[in-house]
């Protein structure tokens, strides 16, 4: 993210420690990358998005990764962390980063900001139309700073 909180294209990370790549972890501490909730991207290359102090609590952020894909990252008040498209699929809006993030029977959830339908942080499941499913981004922490694969 930008200081002005706009949506940054990332770079794919590569594994190379040597090339500042956050992915490799630290040898010298034995740091590795921390995953956060979400499904095993093996093989794929991930693309720093911004530092996890920029995702308030309860909250949302805009991505913008190559190939023009928005993501919306999510941090709930436990500080999971959750990768949903960005966009509503009811009003087609790029919006579901601003959207109200709670929980809905145990399950966390956004709040599209536009006509409020709620989404599973988890699966992308519209919980007030089942047929209706975002795509989900795994997301990862790796020393502070957030992950998403890339697409």
């Amino acid at each position: 993210m930008t200081p002005t909180g706009q949506p940054k294209t990332g770079q794919p990370t590569t594994g190379d420690p040597a090339a500042g790549d956050l992915a490799a972890g630290d040898p010298a501490t034995g740091d590795r990358a921390h995953d956060v909730p979400g499904p095993d991207p093996s093989g794929a290359g991930w693309v720093a998005v911004c530092r996890l102090a920029d995702v308030p609590r309860a909250d949302g952020v805009a991505a913008l990764l190559d190939g023009n894909v928005q993501v919306a990252i999510f941090r709930t008040d436990d500080d999971s962390l959750h990768g949903l498209s960005n966009i509503d699929p009811f009003s087609g809006a790029a919006v579901l980063s601003r959207g109200i993030v709670g929980e809905h029977a145990g399950a966390p959830v956004v709040a599209s900001p536009v006509y409020k339908q709620r989404f599973d942080l988890r699966t992308g499941v519209c919980l007030d139309d089942t047929s209706v499913r975002v795509p989900t981004h795994p997301v990862r922490v790796v020393d502070g700073v957030v992950q998403v694969a890339a697409p």
